[in-house]
């Protein structure tokens, strides 16, 4: 296996309640079990020899060509090798899992056929448990197969035959030959404090062939069938297809709550310490994917998220003292403490390798106004117990709004006058008078109104730049932002609007190289951080979606389809591309995958209106 492949050489499978990382050459290098957020039991993507792994692929040294592709419009991730003497498959999948409760067992199938030929596989499972940091022992039961235990986690390797599992120490080994038409099957289950003694089965009866094909048929049931549900027909539909799963596997079942990348710790800058944790539920990035999601016209997942945010606005005791906070874990705990895992050496020595997120108590008030974006595309808000909750939090707002914060970006340089932060305000105000408005629902719409109107006048007043004829990214800076490019998606000003359109014209000067966005200039606004980071994929979409709603259709054409070429080879994006093509952050990114939807869905509608195909 390759000590650290590149970030963009892996493919995802999930269960919609954890999810695992497989790299291009067969080894599953990264899972966290029984949660998104739990502590890691394969984590050499961050460290290579303590991390631990699981590798399943051909045993014919450098001589195979491996290809990745997923079984289309599913989760299941087939990882293909091919020699002059034979062509061998692993299909990879875990059966998904749509309980409204945590679940304590998870399974990874592993499949292995051979298409032509005969090839040789080797098979070895190195578990690292808690990120590496706690012991283990391995125990073969009674069937042949293998019981790692870790601290309140036990993992079970079962195989098929011709598999005979070998200890090696504390990790175990396998070599087998599969020839044209033969199967086998390697399973991996997660158990969490499983009662017995260590004769058990946590991972039940011993797998058959059949019953692994069984499973992967169901699994690629319900891909299908929920894909379905879809009602985009327009074009780059394999694309949209793709990001929507993406986001679908990035969502925790129980509570419905989207979290941000299935990684922590996966660098901005190769070498440099922009390393964070992303697999928690930010209200910004969950807002704006169920968006994407109720576009499309997966409904379900909408709501569940909506009954999750209405329920953090009904809870309070934040971390931060707010009415809400910028991120929380999938059961919507609000404590995120971050510590420096230093024993992990980080992918490719970038360090530190933080779990938990700092952040957390950050104050963000943009965050409201995402939330009321959320909130405003249902028809019910959560009767008159959900809007109580929802008016609270505006009435709060209204005193509120008018502070210094951190930002969209998390910035650790201190505290400004964000105008992205003040636009999202103005958002809160405006959907809260159109909800009460809309349902009948009672509120203090005078001082709503007031603040929603003071909120305008003073970005037009302060964050608007004279000089550069555009909006900036605070009101003591002329540096521009590409944040600001929601300002007409959100409805603040039209895509036509002269001083928008200058605004676009000064981003394409400062922010955009060859389509590609940067967040803000950091040389020009220091955030507190060393060290650069590349352009931010989020941004190229939301660049493409605010180019075609301005008309400039041939430009937004264009920028959209150099940015699917940064696509990997299973069409996943990380958070950042950087100088060289290269993926960069952790991976994969809701936040690129909702707006290469929402770029999609504006092209394609501006596109038709253009032809004159709409109706």
């Amino acid at each position: 296996m390759k000590e650290y492949p590149p970030i963009a050489d892996h493919g995802i499978v999930g269960d919609l309640q954890t999810a695992a990382l497989i790299a291009a050459d067969g080894t599953v290098d990264w899972w966290c079990t029984p949660r998104f957020d739990s502590p890691s039991v394969f984590a050499s993507l961050l460290d290579s020899d303590r991390g631990g792994h699981c590798r399943l692929a051909a045993d014919v040294g450098d001589d195979a060509t491996v290809r990745q592709l997923y079984l289309p419009d599913t989760a299941i991730l087939i990882t293909r090798f091919m020699t002059p003497s034979g062509v061998g498959e692993v299909v990879d999948f875990m059966p998904p899992d749509q309980s409204t409760t945590p679940s304590t067992r998870h399974r990874l199938i592993r499949a292995v056929r051979v298409v032509r030929g005969s090839m040789p596989f080797e098979l070895i499972c190195r578990p690292r448990f808690d990120y590496g940091r706690a012991p283990h022992d391995v125990t073969r039961l009674d069937d042949g197969s293998m019981l790692f235990r870790g601290p309140g986690t036990d993992l079970h390797l079962q195989v098929t035959a011709p598999i005979t599992l070998h200890p090696d120490g504390n990790d175990v080994s396998a070599r087998f030959t599969l020839r044209e038409g033969e199967r086998a099957a390697v399973v991996l289950t997660s158990e969490t404090a499983v009662a017995g003694d260590p004769s058990g089965r946590p991972g039940g009866a011993t797998p058959s062939v059949e019953a692994v094909l069984d499973a992967f048929e169901a699994c690629s049931a319900f891909w299908l069938n929920w894909l379905r549900t879809s009602r985009y027909r327009g074009r780059w539909h394999e694309m949209v297809a793709r990001s929507a799963i993406t986001l679908k596997l990035l969502t925790y079942a129980p509570t419905g709550a989207p979290i941000a990348a299935a990684t922590m710790g996966l660098p901005e800058q190769i070498g440099g310490e922009r390393n964070w944790d992303y697999r928690y539920t930010w209200v910004r990035d969950a807002s704006l994917s169920v968006r994407s999601l109720t576009d499309l016209g997966f409904t379900a997942e909408a709501n569940a998220f909506r009954r999750w945010l209405r329920d953090r606005l009904d809870a309070g005791g934040t971390a931060s003292g707010e009415p809400l906070q910028i991120m929380y874990r999938v059961d919507g705990e609000p404590h995120l403490t971050e510590e420096a895992l230093d024993h992990l050496e980080g992918y490719r020595r970038s360090a530190p390798v933080r779990a938990g997120n700092a952040a957390a108590d950050q104050i963000q008030l943009d965050i409201y106004g995402e939330a009321a974006y959320a909130l405003a595309q249902a028809e019910d808000i959560g009767g008159l117990g959900g809007w109580r909750a929802f008016a609270r939090v505006i009435d709060w707002l209204v005193e509120n709004w008018d502070r210094p914060d951190e930002g969209i970006w998390e910035t650790r340089g201190g505290r400004q006058n964000f105008t992205y932060s003040r636009l999202m305000t103005w958002v809160a105000f405006d959907r809260a008078v159109k909800l009460a408005t809309a349902h009948s629902r009672p509120g203090d719409l005078t001082r709503w109104l007031g603040a929603r109107d003071a909120v305008l006048q003073q970005i037009v007043d302060q964050g608007w730049n004279s000089e550069r004829r555009a909006f900036v990214q605070h009101y003591d800076t002329d540096v521009l932002d590409a944040s600001l490019l929601l300002m007409p998606k959100v409805g603040f000003l039209t895509p036509a609007d002269p001083d928008w359109l200058t605004t676009l014209d000064a981003m394409d000067e400062e922010l955009v190289s060859d389509s590609l966005v940067y967040r803000y200039d950091p040389a020009a606004s220091p955030d507190g951080l060393r060290g650069s980071e590349g352009t931010f994929n989020l941004c190229s979409f939301l660049y493409v979606e605010a180019l075609a709603r301005a008309g400039r259709l041939t430009q937004a054409r264009y920028a959209f389809s150099k940015m699917l070429t940064y696509a990997n080879h299973v069409g996943l994006f990380a958070e950042e591309i950087g100088p060289s093509g290269e993926q960069l952050g952790n991976f994969p990114q809701a936040f690129t995958h909702l707006a290469l939807i929402d770029a999609a869905l504006a092209l394609d509608d501006e596109l038709d209106r253009a032809e004159g195909t709409t109706g």
